[in-house]
């Protein structure tokens, strides 16, 4: 899953770049073609959303509501945008596509209403509304998460997402993998640690790699795995996503120092609080920005076998440095 070159041994000694960081100046604004992209992502998950979560007249009513407040509405929904990309690539078909991307959807709320939890970052405000165990109780934000990730298996499982009973194991393998204790778990484990210890480089990179990186990674592979690709075929999209990962993390710790509240929909400014070390703390600022930029030149170099059918992919790179939330 990772390739021979470590992406620490990359980041302790990184590239100078010849752009600009977009940070240091206004955001800039993504593309047309990656606004309407964006758009329908997000259209098409409140409305899978909506039809997968029907609120039952039982008992259970309030779980569904909890789930529904955490899936529809907000969000920049990057990693179901990777995943339609990605399967693009192999001309996937779109609903089998929609339902991949759905289940990373649900790994990755699944993960926010319980990083939201007081036992763990303990907010009160997730993508412009109240955290679920704020709008409900915490609960009911426990069980909502835990259902979430069951139905992203669910959906990996389904005959519907594929009729090669091998693709979706694989599917199903790697999303554990990926959201496990050697992944975004993993990774969750060693940031509420770092409040208790003092990172290096090396290990906040594979802090990074882990927490945000790994399900990133599922993203770009679930791809090329719908479209039967040959894992020893898949090193330049695994390249490409371990880049905009680490790429996205460094944007997500300058929007923690630079960005706005309001603009984010979440509390800013915790990481520095806590005293946690990030990437601007180990590297500062402006080789932060720098290095940010080299890794997005750098992944989408890792397309350069691809053509125009890649040009969304491209233009996600560029964006996770460029956005404002």
């Amino acid at each position: 899953r990772v390739l021979k070159r470590s992406a620490s041994d990359r980041m302790a000694d990184p590239p100078v770049s010849t752009h600009s960081m977009a940070a240091e100046g206004p955001v800039a604004a993504p593309s047309p073609g990656l606004v309407a992209a964006m758009d329908g992502i997000a259209e098409a998950m409140d409305r899978q959303f909506d039809l997968l979560l029907p609120v039952p007249e039982d008992p259970r009513r309030r779980l569904f509501e909890a789930m529904r407040h955490a899936t529809i509405g907000g969000g920049k929904r990057l990693r179901p945008l990777l995943v339609t990309a990605s399967c693009a690539l192999f001309h996937v078909d779109t609903e089998a596509a929609l339902r991949v991307a759905t289940a990373i959807e649900c790994i990755h709320v699944h993960s926010l209403v319980h990083d939201d939890l007081p036992a763990m970052d303990n907010d009160d405000l997730r993508r412009g509304k109240p955290t679920v165990h704020k709008a409900f109780d915490e609960a009911t934000a426990i069980l909502a998460g835990d259902s979430l990730h069951a139905l992203a298996f669910e959906l990996l499982a389904d005959e519907a997402t594929h009729s090669d009973p091998f693709v979706r194991c694989e599917l199903v393998l790697e999303l554990a993998r990926a959201s496990g204790p050697d992944g975004m778990a993993g990774g969750q484990m060693m940031d509420l640690e770092a409040e208790h210890r003092t990172y290096d480089l090396q290990t906040v990179t594979r802090l990074q790699q882990l927490k945000t990186g790994a399900l990133i990674g599922f993203c770009i592979e679930a791809g090329a795995i719908m479209g039967r690709l040959p894992p020893e075929g898949r090193a330049p999209l695994r390249g490409y996503a371990r880049d905009i990962g680490l790429a996205f993390q460094i944007a997500d710790d300058i929007l923690d120092v630079e960005g706005s509240e309001e603009v984010a929909g979440k509390a800013l400014g915790k990481d520095a609080g806590q005293g946690k070390a990030t990437f601007l703390s180990v590297l500062g600022i402006e080789r932060a920005k720098l290095q940010s930029r080299a890794l997005v030149d750098q992944a989408i170099a890792h397309l350069g076998h691809f053509g125009s059918e890649a040009d969304l992919l491209r233009q996600i790179a560029r964006f996770t440095i460029e956005r404002d939330k």
